[in-house]
C-alpha cells in the first residue's frame, strides 16, 4: 500500500549549474577597482552586536528570505518575496528571476488578461501590423530566447531541498516515518519552477525519473501559464483573501473576473491525472490545502472506490463569506469527493458543514455530510510541530552564539517578540498601535521594554507598509534615546538560528492575526521556553482569539481581540508584570497542549481515522450491501420465537406520494399482509411514519393489534392500545415553533406556490409545487441553514428533503421511539426473564434518511449479541447502514412479508 501525499510543491526542486556562473554557495563577487564593494547580505538581527538596528531597514530584494508557511514552520526562500500564505510568491515579472532563482528557467507565463483588455489587445495587434508594413521592426522579446532554452536543456543539474512549500506537512510526514507509523509514501506536486523551457527535452524526463526513483516523488508538470493563473491569480487573489474573511472587493481586485478559474481547473486536473495514472487498489490518497480543492472530486469520478482524504490547512470562512465566490458550488463538490475531510479546529468544521447544507442541500450531521448517494465524514484535527527536529536545531552552536549576543544587547530589558507576514490578515498595524498605547499608559515601562517586530514584506508596495513604518517612526521618535529604542522593526527575515534564539530569550510572544488557520509560531515559542538549552523563561503568550491555535489552549494564553487596542495594551502589561508562579502554571498547561498535538500525532491520527471511515462508508455503500436473501430470512425467522418488526410506511409499505397529501383509500394489500403476519402471536409489528396520529388511526383501523409511531417518533401507540403516548415535550415543541415559524413565513412569502404544513411536533416547508422550482430550492436551502444556525440551542434541526424542508426536534426521533418500544417489551417480561432479550428476531425496513439511525441502532443490538437475529433492509438508492437491500421496492417488501406470514 502506498500513501500519495498531494501538495502543491514537492519537497525537492532542481538547481542548474549554468556556464560562467558560480555554483550556489560560492564566494561573493570580488571588488573591482574603482567600484564600491557589493553590499553584504543583511541576515542578522542587527548589523553588529553593538549597533542599534535602523528604524526601518532598507528593503533589499537580493537578500535571502526565510519565512513562515501557512502552518507556521519555516522554509528558506532565496531571492524572492514571501507570499501571503507562506508559499513563495513570484516577484516582479520583468525580473529574470520570476518563478524561480537565477539558476532555474524563466517563466513563459503572461498574466492572464482581464476581459476588458481583449479588445485593446486586438487593436494593438492591428497597430503592430501597420508598423510592420511601414518597415518598422518590432524588438524581439528580451525575457525569452532560444539560447535560454538550449542552456537549460543541456545544463548540469542537481536535486535540492525545495525552498517553498508546506513545511509543517513535510515535518509531520517525516516524523511519522521516523517513528515507523508511516510505510511507503509518495509525494505528488510541482517542481516549484517554470518548466516550459524544458518541455519535450530529455532533461525534464531525467529530472522526473530521478525524483521518482530516488526520492519517491511524482512530478506534476503543467504549463507556466496554467501555474501562474492558478497560483498567482486564483489562489492568491481570490481564494486566499476569501478564506481569511478579506473579501476582495476593491477596484484593483480580480475576484469578479473568471479568467483565472480555468487555470485553477487545469492544474487540479493535472494533479488528479497523475495520481489516477499511478494509483493501485489499496493505495491511499491524501490531498492538501486550498490549492487543490477540486482534486478529490476529480479522482472520485475516475476511481469510485479510492480511499481519499483531504485536509485544509487554512481557515474556512462562514457560509456568508464563502458564498461570495462565483465558483462556490464547484469548489465544494470537489472537496466532498473525499471520504474524510479534515480542518484545523471545530469552528472551521462547523462553517464547512453549514456551507454545504446551504449550497449543496446536503444534510449536515455531527459526523459529516449525508449526500444523496454516500456519506462524507468531516473532522477537526489540529496540526502541530515536530519537537524532535526542533530540539535538534536548538542545540546548534549558532543558536547559542546568538543567545549570548542578545543577552548582552538587551540586558535588563523585557523583550516582546513578533514575527509576521506584512499583510492585512496578520494584524501588524493593530499590534504596533496597541504597543504605542501601552507605552503611553505605562510610562514606567518606557525604558525597560523592547518590541522586536520581524515583518516579512511583500514585493508589492502597499498602504499598510507605509502605515506601519509611520507608526514605528512615531513610537521611536517619542521615546527613543541613545541607549534605548522601544521598537526594533526589521522589514526582512532573520535566519533560523536567530529566530530560535529570539524565541528562547523572549519574555512574551505577541500574535495579533485577524484570521489565521493555526499559527505554529506560538507552539515553537512554548517549546523554546522550556529551559533545556537556555535559561528557563516561561514567557507569556499573547494570542489573537482569531487564530486556530487559540482554541487549543483553554484560556491559559492571554487571549486578545486585535481590534481592541486597550485590551491588547493591558495584555502586554499583564504579560510583563505576571508573577513567576502564574507564568509557570500557564506555561505548563500550554506546553502540555503543544506536546499532545504534535505533527506526528496529527499525521497518524488522520490516517487511522481515514481507514476507519473508509471501511464504514464502503460497508454502507449500496453496491457493497447484499440483496436480501429470502432463503436466509426464512431460516432466521424459523429459528426464533419472539419477533419484532419495525416497518416504515411511506415508500416502504405503500408507494403513495408526499406526506402532506391525504391518502383517499386504505392500502388494502398492505393491510392484508400485516393482518396475516399478526395471526402469529409471536410477532409484534410497529409501523413508523411522518404522518399525524389521526391519519394513522384512520389508515390502520382494521389492523387492531398493530403498533404505530407517528410524526417520526413524537407519538407512540402500543400494540392493542387505543390511546397515543406523546413522547415529545409539548412545552418545548411550542417554544421552538414560536421561533421557527417567523423564519419559515419569511421564506414562504418569497417562494410563490410553496406552502407550510404545521403538525403537532414538526413543521414542513413544501416547495415542490412552487412556480420557480430552482429558485424555491435555493430559498429552501437558505431556510434550512437559517433555522439550524438560529435554533441550534432549542434542540431542533431542519432537514432538506426532496421537495420540502422538515423541521423537527432532535430529541425525539424514530430511533428514540424504537428504543422505547424495546424497553417496554423488556419491562413486560416475567421477572425471571428480564436478564434476557425481549425479542430474538428484529427486522427493520425503511427507505429514507430518517430510517438510517434506526438501522444503526438495530445492527448494534445484533453486534453485541442482545438480539439473536437482526435483519435491516433498505429500499433507498443511497449508501445505507442496512445489512441488505431490496430492489423491487414496495412490492418486494410486501412479497417478503407475505412469505414469512405463510410459514406455519
Amino acid at each position: 500500500m502506498t500513501v500519495f501525499i498531494a501538495s502543491l510543491f514537492l519537497p525537492k526542486t532542481i538547481h542548474f549549474t549554468l556556464p560562467g556562473t558560480p555554483p550556489p554557495g560560492a564566494a561573493a563577487e570580488k571588488k573591482q577597482p574603482g567600484k564600491p564593494a557589493p553590499a553584504e547580505k543583511q541576515t542578522s538581527l542587527f548589523q553588529a552586536p553593538n549597533i542599534t538596528p535602523p528604524i526601518t531597514p532598507v528593503d533589499d530584494k537580493t537578500r535571502d528570505h526565510l519565512f513562515t508557511n501557512e502552518d507556521g514552520l519555516r522554509v528558506q526562500i532565496p531571492q524572492v518575496e514571501p507570499a501571503a500564505d507562506g508559499f513563495r510568491a513570484p516577484a516582479d515579472r520583468s525580473s529574470p528571476t520570476w518563478g524561480g532563482r537565477p539558476d532555474q528557467p524563466m517563466s513563459r507565463a503572461n498574466s492572464p488578461p482581464p476581459p476588458s483588455l481583449i479588445e485593446k489587445s486586438r487593436l494593438l495587434q492591428q497597430k503592430a501590423k501597420e508598423l510592420g508594413r511601414q518597415g518598422v521592426t518590432q524588438p524581439r522579446s528580451l525575457t525569452r530566447s532560444d539560447s535560454h532554452d538550449r542552456v537549460f536543456a543541456n545544463a548540469n543539474w542537481k536535486v535540492v531541498n525545495a525552498d517553498q512549500g508546506n513545511g509543517g506537512l513535510r515535518n509531520a510526514a517525516e516524523a511519522a516515518a521516523r517513528e515507523c507509523k508511516l510505510g511507503d509514501y509518495m509525494w505528488v506536486g510541482t517542481l516549484g519552477m517554470p518548466t516550459d523551457a524544458l518541455q519535450g527535452t530529455q532533461q525534464l524526463q531525467d529530472i522526473s525519473d530521478r525524483l521518482y526513483t530516488e526520492h519517491d516523488m511524482l512530478t506534476v508538470l503543467c504549463s507556466d501559464k496554467d501555474f501562474d493563473g492558478h497560483y498567482s491569480h486564483f489562489c492568491k487573489q481570490i481564494l486566499w483573501p476569501v478564506f481569511h474573511y478579506q473579501i476582495p472587493d476593491n477596484p484593483k481586485s480580480k475576484a469578479y473576473e473568471d479568467h483565472s478559474w480555468k487555470y485553477y481547473v487545469n492544474v487540479n486536473q493535472a494533479f488528479a491525472d497523475k495520481i489516477i495514472k499511478n494509483w493501485k487498489r489499496g493505495d491511499v490518497i491524501w490531498v492538501h490545502d486550498y490549492h487543490l480543492l477540486l482534486v478529490p472530486g476529480m479522482i472520485r469520478r475516475k476511481l469510485p472506490d479510492a480511499k481519499i482524504g483531504f485536509f485544509l490547512h487554512v481557515a474556512f470562512p462562514s457560509s456568508e463569506v464563502f458564498r461570495c465566490l462565483a465558483v462556490r458550488k464547484q469548489l465544494l463538490e470537489g472537496m466532498v469527493g473525499a471520504n474524510l475531510i479534515g480542518f484545523q479546529i471545530h469552528e472551521y468544521t462547523r462553517h464547512f458543514l453549514q456551507t454545504c447544507s446551504r449550497l449543496l442541500s446536503a444534510e449536515a450531521t455531527p459526523d459529516g455530510l449525508q449526500l444523496e448517494d454516500r456519506f462524507v465524514d468531516v473532522i477537526n484535527m489540529p496540526i502541530g510541530i515536530d519537537p524532535v527536529s526542533l530540539n535538534q536545531h536548538r542545540q546548534e552552536v549558532e543558536v547559542k552564539k546568538w543567545l549570548d549576543i542578545m543577552r548582552e544587547r538587551y540586558a535588563g530589558k523585557k523583550l516582546i517578540v513578533a514575527r509576521d507576514k506584512l499583510d492585512h490578515v496578520r494584524g501588524v498595524r493593530q499590534k504596533l498601535l496597541s504597543y504605542e498605547l501601552f507605552l503611553n499608559a505605562n510610562p514606567e515601562w518606557r525604558n525597560n521594554t523592547v518590541l522586536i517586530q520581524v515583518a516579512l514584506s511583500t514585493s508589492e508596495k502597499s498602504e499598510l507598509d507605509a502605515t506601519v513604518s509611520d507608526i514605528v517612526t512615531r513610537v521611536n521618535s517619542s521615546w527613543a534615546n541613545l541607549a534605548y529604542q522601544p521598537v526594533v522593526y526589521l522589514k526582512q527575515d532573520i535566519d533560523y538560528a536567530q529566530y530560535l534564539a529570539l524565541l528562547s530569550i523572549a519574555d512574551a510572544l505577541m500574535i495579533t492575526s485577524q484570521r489565521e488557520g493555526m499559527n505554529l509560531t506560538s507552539h515553537e515559542f512554548l517549546y523554546c521556553q522550556d529551559g533545556k538549552f537556555s535559561e528557563k523563561k516561561h514567557g507569556s503568550l499573547i494570542l489573537s482569539e482569531f487564530t486556530g491555535t487559540s482554541s487549543l489552549f483553554g484560556g491559559n494564553e492571554l487571549s486578545v481581540n486585535p481590534w481592541d487596542y486597550r485590551a491588547c495594551a493591558n495584555a502586554i502589561k499583564k504579560a510583563l508584570e505576571m508573577g513567576d508562579e502564574e507564568k509557570e502554571q500557564r506555561w505548563t498547561k500550554l506546553y502540555e497542549a503543544v506536546n499532545h498535538h504534535t505533527g506526528s500525532h496529527w499525521f497518524t491520527e488522520f490516517m487511522s481515522r481515514l481507514d476507519i471511515v473508509y471501511d464504514e462508508q464502503h460497508r454502507r455503500d449500496q453496491t457493497s450491501v447484499p440483496r436480501l436473501s429470502m432463503h436466509s430470512l426464512m431460516q432466521q425467522y424459523n429459528r426464533t420465537e419472539r419477533r419484532l418488526f419495525i416497518l416504515d410506511f411511506e415508500g416502504t409499505l405503500v408507494s403513495w406520494g408526499p406526506v402532506n397529501k391525504i391518502i383517499p383509500v386504505s392500502p388494502q394489500r398492505t393491510l392484508d399482509v400485516l393482518n396475516d403476519l399478526l395471526l402469529d402471536e409471536r410477532n409484534t409489528i410497529y409501523v413508523m411514519s411522518g404522518r399525524r396520529p389521526e391519519e394513522l388511526d384512520r389508515l390502520f383501523r382494521r389492523v387492531p393489534n398493530l403498533g404505530l409511531i407517528a410524526e417520526n417518533g413524537c407519538f407512540l401507540k402500543d400494540c392493542g392500545s387505543t390511546t397515543w403516548t406523546e413522547m415529545a415535550d409539548s412545552d418545548q415543541i411550542r417554544s421552538w415553533k414560536e421561533s421557527v415559524k417567523p423564519i419559515l413565513n419569511y421564506y414562504l412569502e418569497r417562494t410563490p406556490g410553496a406552502e407550510l404544513e404545521d403538525r403537532r411536533c414538526s413543521l414542513i416547508f413544501h416547495y415542490k409545487s412552487a412556480e420557480d422550482y430552482e429558485a424555491a430550492q435555493r430559498q429552501a436551502t437558505d431556510c434550512a441553514s437559517h433555522i439550524n444556525d438560529a435554533c441550534e440551542e432549542q434542540r431542533v434541526h431542519a432537514i432538506p428533503l426532496d421537495g420540502c424542508v422538515l423541521v423537527e426536534p432532535i430529541d425525539w426521533t424514530k430511533t428514540t421511539a424504537a428504543q422505547k418500544i424495546f424497553a417496554d417489551l423488556r419491562a413486560n417480561m416475567a421477572p425471571d426473564e428480564k436478564h434476557t432479550s425481549p425479542v430474538d428476531f428484529l427486522m427493520v425496513i425503511g427507505d429514507g434518511r430518517e430510517d438510517e439511525k434506526v438501522f444503526k441502532w438495530a445492527n448494534t443490538l445484533g453486534e453485541d449479541g442482545t438480539v439473536k437475529e437482526v435483519v435491516t433492509v433498505s429500499l433507498g438508492n443511497r449508501n445505507t447502514e442496512a445489512t441488505a437491500t431490496l430492489a423491487q421496492g414496495v412490492s418486494g417488501v410486501l412479497m417478503a412479508l407475505q412469505k414469512l406470514a405463510s410459514i406455519a
